[in-house]
């Protein structure tokens, strides 16, 4: 049997996805049989509501590919509606101080005494586990990816990183440098998510991080990062017309 994502999270797998922008399930089936090992809804800068997730989560499942959401918001009763869809979990932005983190976490897992029980949506099969059974497979099974996107952020990486229940420290490169005031690349950048992948290290955490290209991935690989966001399902749509005409001479 496949094991979950977040058990490969939190083993250190090379782990390699995309986001989706496009809320089509029609993308979701293709990206799970090109064999990604995820891929994350970004409903952060694409128009993706709860309706359509629900679909997308349909066509993940039916591909064996583990979908996260990521979305905006400083609230988090966003959170549970979406893990009861059957998500695998959620990436969510801008992640400041321990006490973002912990509500995060309250909103993720059910031990933590504050996120509403059912298990009669999808991730319960409808009712088909019992409340023990259904606690006990979302809270093992859960991911959260909290992102690190902001400077203030690096002053509280230890104690954010030092959480339990949190399974990854996400790196938003474009919004980091953005705050920092810094280029992208540039070697300020460079060294803040170093400094990440170091906290991350410390606290047996997992580090992400979002590259634009694949050849990106092995230099951070050898540095620490284990899972990679390359791109999006767009990206790589425009990306592959643009050669297509390019090479014609278009």
């Amino acid at each position: 049997m496949a094991q979950d994502l977040r058990t490969r999270i939190r083993r250190g797998d090379l782990l390699v996805g995309t986001f989706v922008k496009t809320p089509s399930p029609h993308v979701v089936e293709i990206l799970g049989h090109a064999g990604l090992d995820f891929a994350v809804i970004d409903q952060e800068h694409a128009p993706i509501g709860i309706a359509q997730m629900d679909m997308l989560v349909l066509a993940g499942r039916a591909a064996g590919l583990p979908l996260l959401s990521r979305r905006w918001g400083g609230a988090k009763d966003w959170i549970a509606p979406l893990l009861d869809l059957g998500l695998d979990g959620v990436m969510v932005p801008h992640v400041l101080d321990p006490d973002t983190a912990e509500a995060v976490c309250d909103a993720v897992r059910f031990s933590r005494g504050k996120r509403g029980l059912s298990p009669s949506p999808r991730a319960g099969n409808y009712g088909g586990m019992g409340l023990a059974e259904y606690r006990e497979t979302s809270d093992a099974r859960s991911i959260v990816m909290l992102q690190i996107e902001d400077e203030c952020a690096l002053d509280h990486l230890d104690a954010i990183a030092a959480l339990s229940d949190v399974d990854m420290l996400f790196v938003g490169p474009a919004d980091l440098s953005q705050s920092m005031g810094v280029a992208m690349p540039s070697p300020e950048l460079d060294a803040a998510i170093e400094r990440i992948i170091a906290a991350g290290r410390k606290a047996g955490v997992a580090v992400g991080l979002f590259v634009g290209d694949p050849a990106q991935i092995a230099g951070w690989h050898a540095k620490g990062v284990s899972l990679f966001v390359c791109g999006s399902d767009q990206a790589m749509l425009r990306k592959a017309a643009s050669r297509m005409m390019a090479d014609l001479g278009g």
